[in-house]
């Protein structure tokens, strides 16, 4: 997998973007520098939140927010976000994000007067999302108002409330209830007012389905003949309400790879699902606040006052719906622990299934070690924390954490990210990687991600220049406004 070219017409501070990342050059690593301002974090958080988050449901509000404030041009009905030119299994692949309004299809298709009369109110982009999330719905409701007539029928033991609470949840989780509506219903235990309410919407959802299904086959027919994937709908700001715009994606194979699909749609879905999970960016906390609402990203200027209301809480959150997404903490301790366990694990597997133990902890010390020079780490034995221990003279001494560097930590940290998730054939994506590491780590951190996974791509937005010395003048590329070397006589 390779990112072979992104161009990005005017996104924020993005303006006129076209960089080509060659897909034949060796390393396969590109630093991509400019002035600050220039728009480095932005271009790789666009990227990584395009790639990663554009089919997964769960994901889905991650685009939202870092769309925010994209408004469509008066004088145009579209709007381009981004092109992407992405090299896999020997083809290039096109991807074009674009913007318009959800009802901007009514001016494509060919149809008569009568015709967008009675059908123009459900003839959408986002018509088939809306009708599979109809039918989904529909699916639920039917099987949980079946359970809760079950339910209705027996004594309110605790085990029945259990199951209730249990078809509340369910109901919320698919975004039928509400979390109010949950609590004041499960709080009274109402088995009878949820089957009406449910029997309800069911019916509501029967009746949009009806007047939805006869438009679905002319916008899937228009959506597979211009090779569009319908993403997602969004906010450009809190006044709009009716949240009418719309992001679509135009997938192109080189060759025509599509053409003879029977369900072009799927396949795009499955080519960019297997995407998303190639795609992976770095980077400092304090650069991913555009994963964030505006009133989130706020908070990064807001005093810590109240714990769950900050935003490194919100941080968190966020992380946590984002697997692919690293920040460089003091020391990635949970992945270090969770290393050294599933070495444990597996060397366990072995005594179980050959009588042998294996090195897999043993190895995994040494790597580390390795890494720390003259320090050694080790896992509790309680396996909740690590600790680190310096041989000096023949006595070990135990470290405190301030005995160690950020930058040690930091190389510790990137290290084990890229070996813990496996991270392998992807596009890896690092801001400010160079951040607390002395010039020479910063020249050698080319060597060590050469070294540590060869066949990943890597972009690291970055001001040094100790870094992009390791790499050919070729391998670097620009953002206006361009880095400017200092002069060493001034």
């Amino acid at each position: 997998m390779h990112l072979q070219r992104i161009r990005v017409p005017d996104f924020r501070v993005l303006k006129d973007v076209d960089i080509t990342f060659e897909q034949d050059f060796v390393p396969r690593i590109f630093p991509l520098g400019s002035l600050n301002g220039g728009g480095k974090s932005t271009l790789l958080q666009l990227i990584f939140t395009l790639l990663h988050c554009s089919t997964d449901p769960e994901k889905k509000p991650f685009l939202q927010n870092l769309l925010y404030g994209f408004n469509l041009r008066e004088d145009s009905p579209k709007r381009t976000l981004a092109k992407i030119d992405i090299w896999d299994n020997g083809k290039t692949v096109s991807l074009y994000f674009f913007v318009c309004k959800d009802s901007h299809i009514q001016d494509l298709l060919p149809l008569n007067n009568n015709s967008k009369s009675i059908i123009n109110s459900n003839l959408k982009f986002s018509t088939p999302y809306r009708l599979e999330n109809l039918q989904s719905k529909s699916s639920v409701l039917t099987t949980e108002i079946s359970n809760l007539e079950k339910a209705k029928k027996q004594a309110l033991t605790s085990e029945v409330i259990e199951e209730f609470k249990r078809i509340l949840i369910n109901l919320q989780d698919s975004r039928i209830f509400t979390p109010n509506m949950v609590n004041l219903l499960l709080k009274r235990h109402e088995i009878e007012k949820t089957i009406r309410i449910c029997s309800q919407r069911l019916k509501a959802y029967c009746d949009l389905i009806q007047k939805i299904e006869p438009v679905f086959p002319k916008i899937k027919e228009y959506l597979e003949e211009n090779h569009l994937l319908f993403i997602d709908q969004y906010k450009t700001n809190e006044s709009d309400i009716e949240n009418e715009n719309t992001l679509l994606c135009n997938i192109k194979y080189n060759k025509s790879k599509f053409d003879n699909i029977e369900n072009k749609i799927s396949e795009y879905k499955s080519f960019l699902i297997h995407l998303s999970q190639k795609i992976f960016l770095a980077a400092p906390s304090t650069q991913v606040f555009l994963f964030m609402d505006q009133e989130k990203r706020n908070l990064l200027f807001k005093s810590r006052i109240i714990e769950d209301e900050d935003y490194y809480s919100q941080l968190k959150t966020a992380k946590s719906r984002l697997q692919n997404l690293f920040t460089y903490d003091f020391l990635a301790v949970d992945i270090l622990i969770q290393s050294f366990k599933d070495a444990f694990d597996r060397d366990v597997t072995e005594v179980v299934e050959t009588g042998n133990y294996g090195n897999h902890y043993h190895n995994l010390t040494k790597e580390l070690n390795q890494m720390l020079f003259n320090k050694k780490i080790n896992i509790d034995k309680d396996l909740n924390g690590v600790n680190f221990t310096l041989d000096r003279n023949g006595e070990t001494i135990k470290l405190s954490p301030e005995d160690l560097s950020h930058g040690e930590l930091k190389r510790l940290s990137i290290y084990m990210w890229l070996k813990h998730h496996n991270i392998e054939d992807a596009i890896v994506l690092m801001d400010e990687i160079e951040i607390a590491f002395h010039p020479d780590w910063q020249y050698q951190i080319i060597q060590d991600l050469q070294e540590w996974a060869p066949n990943n791509q890597y972009i690291l937005a970055t001001h040094s220049y100790e870094l992009c010395q390791a790499l050919t003048p070729a391998h670097v590329k620009e953002l206006e406004p361009k880095l400017i070397q200092q002069n060493p006589e001034n």
